[in-house]
């Protein structure tokens, strides 16, 4: 099979040499190889100014990166043969790393599957496509996914607002199998059933297992709060693992609801209590009552989504944490963290910094969290960690 050529400009392939998997549209020789009148979706063969073949990607002309590289074997297809290769490859190392099947089976370019992710819920798999280079290729991925994991369902969560960024359409469909009202899910000793439409994402957030579970070594005994609580993965965990009470405070009453059903499934609904509202208006209601906590854990959305809302984001990063700070005891435990690649991790901790001494308290950092391991960070594309989780110990002195 001849596949179209995609020239670079001369020294634009050096990122790619170093193994990045991205090509801008300004990097593109457009008199050798005319990216408009490529289709979007498109598999091309990509070179270097000089000629010498650089590997495989798919493209879309209307998208700022132009270009995702999935192979570097000269005109290999990206094809059902090859997608079954890479998911037995991401498959063996989820199953070395965990002992049950609850995890992010694909993570996009870690997994060398560009514009692909896939969360495994036992047997039900949902899967989200950001790319037109994935899009075309839907019904090669079930089949792929079928013949790898012999799920009873699988789900497509195609409703991220990034697709709109590669011109494709919003939607959730069910690609194969009968979808359950539910997903049932284990994490660290603490059970789940999850809507299996609706909610954020693909519906739970693997990123955080790790952390959540060193939670579980801190918090026997204490008062716990958790900010921006969802559907409970931090405070019904540290529920589970001895806490006296926990508060848990989120803006969606019908993740409140599943929180408050899976507080019974777990035994612990007598220590876990909710609140629903604004997480500013909430920690400033209960700072009014002299609220106070032993640890509290502030785990936000991303307050920075694009690099124009950096400065608005770290304010709002360094205002919830000192809120959070406020209703600490004397030597209370903040555990903060942030899914904003945008916001550096020494970012991060200067915000912290700088609420702790506005509030006249000393901030030791005892413990960093990254992302899970079924989160593996592509050494060449920082695009991939993206996870920050400071453990600290506030003082009054």
């Amino acid at each position: 099979m001849e596949y179209a050529p995609l020239y670079l400009k001369k020294n634009e392939d050096r990122r790619l040499r170093q193994g990045h998997l991205w090509i801008y549209s300004n990097e593109v020789d457009v008199q050798r190889s005319p990216l408009p009148g490529l289709a979007a979706g498109q598999q091309v063969q990509v070179f270097g100014s000089d000629g010498k073949g650089l590997g495989m990607a798919y493209v879309n002309p209307h998208s700022l990166i132009c270009g995702r590289l999935y192979s570097r074997v000269d005109a290999q297809a990206l094809d059902r043969s090859l997608l079954v290769h890479r998911l037995n490859i991401a498959l063996s190392l989820r199953e070395r790393l965990f002992d049950k099947p609850f995890y992010r089976l694909v993570y996009g370019e870690s997994d060398a599957l560009p514009g692909l992710v896939v969360d495994r819920f036992d047997d039900v798999l949902v899967a989200q496509i950001s790319t037109a280079g994935m899009e075309q290729l839907k019904t090669e991925i079930v089949e792929a996914l079928d013949k790898v994991c012999k799920p009873r369902a699988i789900l497509w969560r195609n409703d991220s607002g990034s697709r709109a960024l590669e011109g494709l359409d919003s939607y959730v469909e069910t690609a194969l199998g009968s979808l359950p009202a539910t997903l049932q899910l284990e994490e660290n000793g603490t059970r789940f059933e999850i809507p299996s439409e609706g909610g954020q994402k693909t519906g739970w957030f693997y990123d955080h297992r790790l952390n959540r579970q060193r939670v579980q070594q801190l918090c026997k005994g204490m008062r716990v709060l958790d900010v921006f609580s969802y559907m409970g993965g931090w405070g019904l965990q540290a529920a589970s693992a001895g806490a006296a009470s926990v508060s848990c405070i989120d803006s969606s009453a019908p993740a409140l609801d599943v929180l408050e059903q899976n507080a019974a499934l777990n035994g612990v609904a007598d220590r876990v209590n909710t609140i629903q509202g604004d997480a500013f208006e909430a920690l400033k209601a209960l700072r009014a009552e002299r609220e106070r906590f032993d640890l509290v854990i502030v785990d936000p959305p991303a307050f920075i989504k694009r690099k124009k809302d950096v400065k608005n984001g770290i304010e709002a990063y360094r205002r919830i944490n000192q809120a959070a700070m406020q209703l600490l005891g004397k030597d209370g435990l903040l555990v903060s963290a942030s899914c904003s690649f945008h916001l550096q991790r020494d970012v991060l901790r200067d915000q912290l910094h700088l609420a702790a001494r506005h509030l006249d308290r000393q901030m030791q950092i005892i413990e960093q969290g990254h992302q899970g391991p079924d989160h593996p960070v592509h050494p060449a594309i920082p695009e991939t960690e993206y996870i920050k989780c400071l453990t600290t110990r506030v003082v009054a002195l």
